[in-house]
């Protein structure tokens, strides 16, 4: 008795192998995806927790250290004792005892050459990096740089003031631009346009330095314009292959 032929598949059909490997990849990714970010910080956070605890516990007296009760490093000890220093210090240098001790260090510092020069650039910094005045940045924009034609994303600081403002050959208003570089918006150019020629976009400045260390990467949603049709169908086939996938 002779056994009837196996037929192939249809032309149309894919294999059910390669389906399958095409299903576990999917689903490989999709979970590396998911990971990565959370695994990142976790060590990241992980990390940063022991180098501070690696500076700050040396200080502390042994009689304040938990590990000599209960026999284990408890990771996080040093960072609640670096906070808890901080807020005393910050109010003791609020204070008229604070803020003479503090102006009696600063003249001290200010007499040593290489100190002085350290010291004033960290000062800056911190005061630039934790005050909450306009010395953050207000809004994401687009200006025209290097040429006509050519859009940059660039943050408005504020408004320019002083000789800057008085110098410049402007009727209208003059607004103080930093244009940072990729990946590094730590770096970039400081640039005085007029208002006019300043686009203003409804993005927050949080999304457009993501969109700026990720060299374009990384798009905020455009939450002002309404989908379309052909989103909406899209966006609704996505969740329905990540239901089926599930």
């Amino acid at each position: 008795m002779t056994r009837p032929p196996i037929l192939p598949p249809p032309p149309g059909e894919p294999p059910r192998r390669r389906r399958l490997i095409g299903l576990l990849r999917n689903n490989f990714i999709a979970g590396v995806v998911v990971i990565a970010p959370i695994g990142l910080t976790v060590w990241l956070i992980w990390t940063l927790v022991g180098w501070i605890d690696s500076w700050v516990l040396p200080f502390v007296p042994n009689r304040f250290n938990p590990e000599q009760y209960i026999g284990i490093n408890l990771r996080g000890v040093g960072v609640i004792f670096f906070i808890l220093f901080t807020f005393l210090v910050g109010a003791l240098a609020k204070g008229f005892v604070g803020r003479s001790l503090l102006r009696m260090g600063e003249s001290l510092v200010a007499q040593m050459p290489v100190v002085r020069s350290i010291y004033s650039g960290l000062k800056q910094i911190a005061e630039t990096v934790f005050a909450q005045t306009e010395t953050s940045f207000d809004q994401a924009c687009l200006i025209e740089y290097p040429r006509k034609g050519i859009w940059a994303l660039a943050f408005i600081s504020t408004s320019a003031k002083g000789e800057v403002l008085r110098r410049l050959p402007s009727e209208g208003e003059i607004v103080t631009v930093f244009l940072p570089t990729t990946p590094n918006p730590t770096s970039g150019f400081l640039l005085f346009l007029p208002r006019a020629e300043v686009t203003v976009l409804d993005m927050s400045v949080e999304d457009a330095a993501k969109l700026v260390i990720s060299a374009g990467l990384v798009t905020p949603p455009d939450r002002m314009r309404p989908k379309d049709g052909a989103e909406e169908v899209e966006e609704a086939s996505v969740l329905r292959s990540g239901t089926a996938g599930r």
